[in-house]
């Protein structure tokens, strides 16, 4: 397993990015799925509390699943901000969403057994690989904002043991419509009801940890709100980590069937995959003061909104120029999709951009634009969609990113 994991072509690339940076290159950085905290600080009061409970001396080991005034306050949080219901003992408390991707894949997939997820989707076809499943790639198109409907996955849920679903999406920065989902609901449901007694049952690894982060009409669904009957069989992954600009503080969390959670538990008991208990007790105290919540977001929000807008806005400018290029509008999260069909075309240089690979680093070197391609999550080198994360770039930078990019997009014959 170890010697056929690939690494993250993110992570290659943000590689060629510092070293562009460390070098001095003016470089818009839009690869990483992350905040730069001197545009994107954490909220005030949770910073205050992180340092008071360091200060308290909460700095020895967690309960393994999360400390109990946390687990508590993600129940009131979730029950208040999304309508569901779930007990303290079914909330496992992480280090990040990952540690509990990464345990639902364990505690669920046997090796050989079928995970179906879309493409693009975010580092599935690596979990798939450590836990020894075998992928099922449900392709989706960018007429459907690149979320798969119920037709899209209906021929593969047979025998399946998971499907793997993200909204809001990355890196797509879409979302599902209420429709879609509840047809997919419907899907797994009536698949549940064919198995035979005593056979594994299709489970839905629903990651939500982009919720929070929604813009103008978009509206996020779930599951077992649409369909309460899906409870039996879904595994939420939410977190704080994108809503606060927290990635560091490294608060995820799970909740779903008490059986599957129990197993994940003990699952990452033995990983020792826990949240820093100084910052789980902050957590815990910020999440029950709605008002410094909301007001955050109020402030927060509207400013990635903001570089989304601009990106999207820039892109639709430059196709209306003539250029090849396109963007779908952007719905949550931090991404935006960003076309740039330029395979076939020759750089000043002579060379033939064949690849998204080589589109990215021709808009790198030449724009001084980082991208990240959509064969990072799982699409074919010839698809030319990108995502650009907005996180670690000043509004400024992104202005100036796209003027060099349309000079560029000139040079191309």
């Amino acid at each position: 397993m170890a010697q056929n994991l690939i690494g993250s072509e993110i992570i290659r690339v943000a590689g060629e990015v510092n070293a562009m940076i460390a070098k001095g290159e003016p470089i818009c950085n839009l690869t990483i799925g992350d905040f730069n905290p001197s545009i994107y600080p954490i909220p005030e009061e949770l910073r205050k509390g992180i340092t008071k409970a360091y200060e308290q001396g909460h700095t020895n080991y967690p309960p393994a699943n999360g400390v109990a005034v946390l687990r508590k306050a993600v129940v009131a949080f979730t029950k208040e901000r999304l309508g569901l219901d779930y007990p303290e003992n079914d909330i496992l408390v992480a280090g990040g969403s990952r540690p509990l991707i990464y345990a639902t894949y364990m505690a669920l997939v046997d090796p050989g057994d079928k995970v179906v997820y879309p493409t693009p989707s975010w580092n599935n076809n690596h979990y798939c690989h450590l836990s020894g499943a075998a992928p099922v790639e449900v392709k989706t198109r960018p007429e459907n904002n690149f979320m798969p409907t119920a037709d899209d996955v209906k021929p593969h849920l047979k025998g399946a043991t998971m499907l793997a679903l993200c909204s809001p999406l990355n890196p797509t920065g879409t979302m599902f419509s209420k429709k879609d989902l509840e047809e997919i609901c419907n899907l797994v449901l009536e698949e549940n009801r064919s198995r035979g007694e005593g056979e594994k049952p299709l489970y839905m690894l629903y990651d939500q940890i982009y919720w929070m982060l929604t813009f103008g009409n978009a509206e996020h669904y779930d599951p077992v709100s649409l369909r309460p009957e899906m409870r039996d069989y879904t595994v939420y992954i939410d977190g704080t980590s994108k809503c606060f600009a927290a990635t560091g503080v490294r608060v995820g969390y799970a909740f779903g069937p008490t059986v599957v959670m129990d197993k994940m538990k003990s699952i990452l008991g033995h990983v020792g995959a826990w949240a820093p208990k100084a910052e789980q007790v902050a957590m815990a105290e910020f999440l029950e003061q709605p008002a410094e919540v909301d007001g955050f977001m109020n402030e927060f929000k509207p400013k990635v909104q903001e570089s989304l807008n601009v990106l999207y806005n820039g892109f639709q400018e430059l196709k209306s120029e003539g250029f090849s290029v396109d963007a779908i509008e952007p719905m949550g999260a931090i991404y935006l999709s960003a076309k740039l069909d330029l395979a076939g075309k020759t750089t000043p240089d002579g060379k033939t951009l064949e690849t998204s690979q080589d589109i990215t680093f021709y808009v790198l070197h030449k724009a001084k634009l980082a991208v990240v391609p959509f064969s990072a999550f799982g699409t074919g080198k010839d698809l030319n969609w990108f995502r650009l994360s907005v996180g670690g770039a000043s509004l400024d930078a992104i202005k100036e990113a796209l003027g060099r990019l349309r000079e560029a997009l000139q040079k191309l014959k």
